[in-house]
Order: C-alpha cells, then structure tokens, then sequence
C-alpha cells in the first residue's frame, strides 16, 4: 500500500485575478490557497507569512520553492542598461533571497524544504543573456551555500537547473508586439556610439530572439514539477535536477571540452538565435 501524503500549497501570485491563479482556484480550492505576492513588495511578502503563520500555527512550513523569474531583451553584455540588470537581479535574484530569509524559520521548525529554480543559462554562458544568466548563476550560488549552512538544521536545499521549457515568461504579450516594444526601448536607451558600432540592423534582429527561443522551447513542463515534487517529498531529495537532455548535457561540454570547440558552439548557440526566424528579423529591421 503507498501512503500519499495530503498537501496544502499557498500559492504565491503576481496577479491573484489573473486567469492562471483562477485556474488555481477552480483546480482544488480544498488544497491550494492562492495568494497575492508580488515578490520584490516586501509588503506582500509579510502579509504571506502572517496568513501562512495564522494557517499552520506551531506546524512550520515544509516547503518553499523560489519560481519567480523574469526575461527581458536578450542583447549582448556591452549593450545591456543598467536598469535592466538591477530589474533581473532583483526579481531573479534578490527577492528569492528576501522571501527564503523571511521563511527560513517556519522551515526550520518544520525541518522542510527549500527549491530555487535557476536555469541552465545559470551554468553555462549563452550569448546575449548575460543579464538573465548572473541573476540565475547568484541564486543557484546561493542556495548551495544554504544547503551546507542548513545541514545542523535538518533542512534540505535544492536547485533546480532545467533547460529550455516554455513558461508564462513567453506569454505575456503576443511575439511580434512584444519584438516591437523591446526593440523601442532598446534604440530609445542606446548610446548613439554603440548604435554606429554595432549598426542597427544587428540591433533590430535582438528582439526577435525571443521568440526563436520561445519556439526552441519544450511545452511539456512535467519533468521540472517532477524535479520539484522530488526535491520537496521524496525521502531523499538530491541537491541538484537537470530537467531536460541539454541540462546536462551542455554543462559536460562546457566543461570539459578545449577552448576552441567551446567558442564553436556556442557561437553555434549564438548563430542559432539571430538567424533562425529571419522573416520576423526583416520586419523588424524594416520597421
């Protein structure tokens, strides 16, 4: 006979009327309490603790999984605002490091869990996502030094690394509207010097990644929630899942392969992006 535990999630949302936190609702209203949080307003945050605390009592919470994320613009490094690199860290980085820090000792009492979902961009450089790529690399950092410091504490740590699934992160905005907005603010925020230097043909195609990676993207999500569901209830919980083939794979190469055969593919990667949905690069570039 297998026992199956009985779960109750509170379910952190940016948008509590949103249509996914009503399909939330609908699903199992018994077992999930779906509930405003927007994570970077440490308001929101603490009103969270304080219902969760009202719920659970002396109980503690088991689990905390830090899913927040966020994508803007793909660009190379030397053209990436500043304002946008702060944007990433903090809604990436800093407030998954804010709402563990306020959980922490519910967990404690509790001797449960915690999960942060980093990405595979995290460990391996991908051209164009530098940004996005150290807000992932700083929250997996951190979690694995959470892991050791929780030890005495009989909390376990994982991080979660899948490769490319298609998340709502790809569908706030229809494509070509969300190309067109990206591509707006990016020719609106550029230095003139680095417009020349780069031309803004090179410029224009930037945006239109998005959606060559948002195609390249797998929409089955059932080996991440499978990772998440490990980390969380098994017995065992390991301290790192690499959901997906190139999860794995792409660090093995990263790391073992000489420096040539590296630069190769990942401008391979790079290749990849910027020229895959040309018909979407030449309406932008038109535009």
């Amino acid at each position: 006979m297998t026992w199956t535990p009985v779960v109750l999630v509170f379910a952190g949302v940016l948008d509590s009327e949103g249509d996914g936190a009503k399909k939330l609702k609908e699903w199992d209203p018994e077992r999930i309490a779906v509930l405003q949080m927007d994570v970077t307003n440490p308001e929101h945050i603490a009103q969270v603790k304080e219902t969760i605390n009202k719920r659970l009592g002396q109980k503690g919470l088991w689990g905390l999984v830090n899913n927040a994320g966020l994508l803007l613009c793909p660009v190379d490094a030397e053209l990436q605002s500043t304002s946008s690199l702060r944007r990433l860290m903090e809604v990436n980085f800093l407030s998954a490091v804010t709402v563990t820090q306020t959980f922490l000792p519910l967990i404690r009492k509790a001797k449960g869990r915690v999960v942060g979902v980093s990405s595979l961009a995290g460990e391996v450089p991908m051209p164009l996502l530098s940004a996005y790529s150290a807000s992932k690399a700083a929250l997996a950092c951190f979690c694995r030094v959470l892991r050791l410091e929780m030890l005495q504490w009989g909390v376990h740590v994982a991080v979660i690394q899948p490769s490319g699934f298609k998340t709502s992160m790809e569908l706030l905005i229809e494509p070509i509207m969300l190309i067109l907005i990206l591509l707006l603010l990016l020719l609106l925020t550029l230095r003139p010097l680095l417009l020349q230097d780069y031309g803004q043909d090179y410029i224009s195609s930037l945006p239109s990644v998005l959606d060559t990676m948002s195609q390249a993207t797998k929409q089955d999500m059932s080996p991440v929630l499978d990772c998440i569901e490990h980390a969380l209830l098994s017995t065992h919980p390991r301290p790192l899942y690499c959901p997906g083939k190139s999860a794995w794979l792409l660090p093995f190469l990263y790391t073992h392969l000489p420096t040539t055969p590296e630069y190769v593919l990942f401008k391979s990667i790079l290749y990849f992006f910027l020229h895959f949905n040309s018909t979407i690069v030449c309406i932008v570039s038109s535009w």
